[in-house]
């Protein structure tokens, strides 16, 4: 009986470490894995994270040419002026995918150990990115490495489960339709033809929200929404027309409105920036228009973020 019950209880503990290593993916996103213990499923990005150990793991899903770039990109000086000093790098082969993987340190205000690995797929190249941040209190370097390796991609999915599972619903779109969700908790729109916009030809409308994060204060949003703007790097010559603080279905916002020139093309843009402030999260609305079309498409923009409510 008891040669029973111990080969029974070995079953039933097969049967939930079989279950244990199945890879989880988290919603709407092409990349999943077998996550460390006690990480949970984000909501605040697409990827995992634990709180109690300072540990995240960010999944970024790109066209399948990004790898090349990627790869060629990470190079140690160039991990090094993102504060992350290269301790391990190793070429994957995931059956019949590649890969390669990327370990280090971070230093500067963020300290704590960093991952960085890039896979290519036929029509897919995942990014992740993974981060324990303090000391060694967390999880070890095995775990984290065991947990990446396990990296499973799975085929699309279709856009209407990808908004579903942003952290935002969106309510009138003024005419634009979505063509990608970005990292779990963006949205880009178009109005025209093309998923792929070269030069704005076709008016674009980016929306992204950020949770858990501290929210600057009511002096500081201005300067906060300036340095946003600033930062976006498909934009140069931003020459600032417009810019104003409000109170709106009683939250803040700030919008701002200016000319700038596209970086690629050279082509001449307005840009508007609006962003809604909640107590510990906001929601960034980017509006790109050609010139001419400033007055057809800014009521438009305005309508969109209007729209927007926040899920709980």
């Amino acid at each position: 009986m008891k040669a029973f019950a111990a080969a029974a209880l070995g079953i039933v503990l097969s049967v939930q470490a079989a279950f244990a290593a199945e890879p989880v993916f988290p919603p709407a996103s092409r990349i999943g894995l077998v996550p460390p213990e006690d990480m949970m499923i984000s909501k605040r990005f697409s990827g995992f994270e634990s709180e109690e150990k300072a540990a995240v793991i960010n999944f970024v899903e790109m066209p399948p040419a990004a790898y090349a770039q990627l790869v060629n990109g990470l190079t140690k000086d160039a991990l090094k002026r993102q504060g992350m000093s290269e301790t391990s790098r190793e070429t994957l082969k995931l059956g019949a995918r590649t890969g390669v993987l990327i370990g280090g340190t971070m230093g500067g205000p963020v300290q704590g150990r960093k991952w960085v690995m890039a896979v290519k797929d036929e029509d897919l190249t995942a990014l992740v990115i993974a981060q324990v941040r303090g000391g060694q209190d967390g999880y070890s370097d095995a775990q984290m490495q065991n947990a990446l390796k396990s990296i499973a991609l799975r085929g699309p999915v279709s856009m209407e489960e990808q908004i579903s599972a942003l952290p935002f619903r969106l309510g009138d779109k003024a005419g634009f339709r979505p063509v990608r969700v970005m990292a779990g908790n963006s949205v880009l729109f178009t109005d025209g033809p093309q998923d792929t916009i070269k030069a704005v030809e076709q008016p674009m409308v980016i929306l992204a929200a950020t949770l858990n994060v501290p929210v600057p204060p009511a002096e500081r949003r201005s300067q906060f929404a300036h340095a946003a703007l600033n930062s976006n790097q498909i934009l140069k010559d931003i020459k600032v027309e417009r810019s104003e603080s409000f109170r709106f279905r009683g939250q803040d916002w700030h919008e701002i409105v200016a000319k700038a020139v596209e970086a690629e093309s050279g082509q001449p843009i307005v840009v508007m920036q609006t962003i809604r402030f909640e107590p510990d999260r906001y929601v960034r609305m980017v509006g790109l228009t050609r010139v001419e079309q400033r007055d057809q498409n800014l009521p438009r923009f305005r309508t969109v973020i209007d729209g927007v409510d926040m899920n709980p």
